[in-house]
């Protein structure tokens, strides 16, 4: 098993909230505390789930399945607050660039740890 810091999705992913921690300081004061918190809250517990996913093997498919849907709800934050004209467009293209680096490295780790068996869920 390799450490989890040395995971791609865990380089793609830490950089993402950095990303987002460093771009919500400056928004205006109605939505640092509501969108904003609600946005590094979401990608601390996608990180978390990246981190468990690595570290237990039977639960894997389960961290990164709920990995994948925090990386959906950071991306409706995201549109929400460009459609609230509170990124710019370019900084906009920038995150979902960075969002849609996660979200591709945790749908090919997600395939492969599918349970034998089972089918993948499509999203």
């Amino acid at each position: 098993m390799a450490t989890y810091d040395n995971l791609p999705i865990y380089h793609a992913s830490y950089t993402l909230l950095l990303e987002l921690f460093r771009f919500t300081r400056e928004f205006t004061r109605e939505y640092k505390y509501t969108l904003g918190e609600s946005i590094k809250k979401e990608t601390v517990e996608m990180i978390t789930h990246i981190y468990e996913a690595n570290s237990d093997k039977i639960g894997r498919f389960a961290h990164i399945q709920s990995a994948r849907k925090n990386v959906e709800v950071i991306r409706l934050f995201v549109r929400l607050l460009r459609d609230l004209r509170q990124v710019t467009l370019e900084k906009f293209v920038t995150l979902n660039q960075s969002i849609e680096t996660v979200s591709k490295q945790l749908l090919a780790w997600q395939k492969s740890a599918t349970p034998s068996g089972s089918q993948t869920p499509a999203g």
